[in-house]
């Protein structure tokens, strides 16, 4: 009787704990939650898109040009989104917030539809057998979804960051991010279903080809929608709950009366250079996918050996991304914001690289190509749950400048420059002894976890003084 009594007083207890956490987690402001809503709808279609293109995009690079040139694929991404580049930057002078995630989601929706067709042509399409880097489409469809990542959502945050302040960040980001986990979740769930399951009885590789076909174009369909959730925003939120940090709305209000906006292509980019906090977050970015390209590389492996067809190969790489992402919907439901409120955004920065040195030393002990591919998985789920949304607050007390343009430079360029870095990595450690490889490893990420630690440390205290004193970061750069 007493056992039975402890028991159930445990379980009162554990009760009431998840309670007071949902009710916490859910306390939205009433202002914020149609904008929160028509936000996290907004995301939720962006993400179920990059999560299929995301997988697709490897699955057709490896069975047309191989996967003994992803590397060389990442380094010259790097080079052809420079003039995409600057298109964007004319576009965020020419354009309003709103309008530029409209504009990027159409694109990618429309011309994605363009190569769902081409995906099926007889010659330059997965139809030809032929493996080689002389298969141009290969090439440049990688290099078109690469772009999903600092043209779209990019875009997204970079909308989010200018109309949420930095205490609103700290409340609704999680929630945010667990609505964009859901998306990616289903989307992953039921391409992961089909290409198991999908095929007739006796495998054709056209039927395979159609569903890849299918499965993507539904991604790209997905995006046609996401510019009328924006402007349903615009249109039933009242303006001013749209200004964010509000410092900065005054700002860009002061300089649009006066026309001293900074406009051109390189503004982006000599904000980069000459402020120290904009170089941190490229650091902060550039760290996590150095360590995240080595990881992926082991994971393309681990796919290719697991699977002998097309949709095979896809439902093995989907397989790795669907726990992923229920790892990162769990953090961002019951993670994010409570780790943000409790212990702030200088802590939660400096937790990120603490707990991938501790997801690297693991690979490092168990060395297997399925313990990389785990903890690529792993990595994975918190970067887009956790270390996502707290390296998103930091660009809140910054400039238009800084949020749109210099974004744009670290997400596109600065994000690939580190892939490169990272594949340069992967191919020096082919070149190595069995007897080197591990003593290499752990000497690069050793250097790479103590400089994502420093670096963070000294980012957080440089937000936590410009929120402290309602500074605009950037402000010096444009006068």
């Amino acid at each position: 009787m007493g056992l039975w009594s402890k028991t159930r007083s445990s379980a009162n207890r554990l009760f009431e704990g998840i309670k007071s956490v949902a009710s916490r987690l859910f306390e939205v402001e009433p202002h914020e939650r149609l904008k929160l809503f028509l936000l996290t709808a907004a995301f939720f279609l962006v993400i179920s898109s990059y999560t299929i293109a995301q997988a697709l995009k490897d699955t057709f690079f490896v069975h047309m040009v191989g996967k003994e040139y992803q590397p060389v694929a990442k380094q010259i991404v790097m080079i052809v989104l420079i003039p995409a580049i600057f298109l964007y930057s004319r576009l965020v002078d020419k354009l309003r917030r709103h309008q530029l995630l409209s504009f990027f989601s159409l694109f990618f929706g429309l011309i994605g539809l363009v190569f769902t067709y081409f995906l099926g042509h007889d010659s330059i399409g997965l139809p030809n057998t032929h493996i080689g880097p002389h298969r141009l489409f290969g090439w440049i469809f990688y290099f078109f979804v690469e772009g999903y990542s600092p043209f779209l959502v990019s875009v997204f945050w970079a909308f989010a960051n200018s109309i949420f302040s930095s205490e609103e960040a700290k409340k609704n980001y999680g929630l945010m991010v667990a609505g964009s986990k859901v998306g990616s979740i289903i989307s992953a769930c039921c391409a992961y279903f089909i290409f198991s399951h999908g095929l007739p009885m006796v495998y054709s590789r056209v039927a395979d080809i159609r569903l890849h076909q299918y499965i993507y174009g539904a991604s790209s369909l997905v995006l046609l929608v996401v510019p009328v959730v924006i402007a349903l925003l615009m249109k039933k939120v009242p303006h001013r709950y749209l200004h964010g940090y509000e410092a900065v709305y005054q700002l860009e209000k002061d300089k649009k009366k006066l026309q001293k906006e900074s406009v051109g292509a390189f503004a982006g980019l000599r904000m980069l250079v000459e402020q120290p906090y904009v170089m941190g977050i490229f650091g902060m970015v550039y760290f996590y996918e150095v360590v995240s390209t080595i990881l992926s590389y082991v994971r393309l492996g681990v796919a290719e050996k697991c699977a002998s067809t097309l949709s095979g190969y896809s439902a093995v790489l989907l397989g790795i991304i669907v726990p992923s992402h229920v790892i990162g919907l769990l953090i961002s439901l019951f993670g994010v914001r409570e780790l943000m409120q409790q212990l702030g955004t200088r802590i939660c920065l400096m937790v990120i690289p603490i707990f991938c040195g501790i997801v690297l030393v693991y690979i490092l002990l168990n060395g297997s190509p399925f313990g990389f591919a785990m903890a690529y998985a792993l990595l994975k789920s918190v970067n887009l749950a956790f270390s996502y949304p707290v390296r998103e607050s930091l660009y809140i007390p910054t400039t238009k400048e800084i949020k749109f343009k210099s974004k744009s430079w670290i997400d596109a360029f600065g994000s690939k420059f580190a892939k490169a870095s990272g594949g340069i990595f992967n191919w020096v450690t082919t070149q190595l002894s069995v007897s080197l490889v591990l003593p290499f490893h752990a000497f690069f990420f050793a250097g790479i976890v103590g400089a994502w630690f420093t670096t963070a440390y000294l980012l957080g205290r440089r937000y936590d003084r410009a929120v402290a004193h309602n500074e605009v970061v950037g402000i010096e750069s444009t006068e």
